[in-house]
């Protein structure tokens, strides 16, 4: 059974910087693509991050990148989201996904997906 589990959200200030991880467990960091992804009340989950499963590609949303790095160690099977230069409107529950051999370009879509509980990310001015 696949678990993931989300942690390192707090309330920081604009430009602040933060790391989230995401423990994997039931499954093989390197057969599944990972992704990050960010709700707020009354919006859709957007995807924010993707690592493929081989670590070949890595993708982010236009408005994190240059902000946002994600990575992963297979040994502890946890996944990583580096936040840099955090401005408000990064605020929202980030949510790890996981999805078994998949290509990036398709995480978001892919109806099979793992989630984990999500983990609250505040940013105030």
């Amino acid at each position: 059974q696949v678990r993931l589990v989300e942690s390192g959200g707090a309330s920081v200030q604009s430009g602040g910087s933060l790391k989230l991880s995401c423990i994997a467990s039931g499954l093989r960091l390197d057969d599944y693509t990972m992704g990050w992804f960010r709700q707020v009340p009354g919006k859709e989950r957007e995807e924010v991050s993707c690592i493929k499963w081989n670590g070949e590609e890595r993708t982010a949303a236009d408005a994190v990148k240059g902000r946002f790095n994600i990575s992963k160690d297979i040994g502890k099977s946890t996944v990583y989201l580096d936040l840099n230069d955090l401005t408000p409107e990064d605020t929202g529950v980030y949510y790890c996904a996981a999805a078994y051999l998949i290509n990036c370009n398709v995480l978001a879509a892919y109806p099979h997906k793992e989630w984990g509980q999500g983990t609250q990310v505040t940013v105030s001015s």
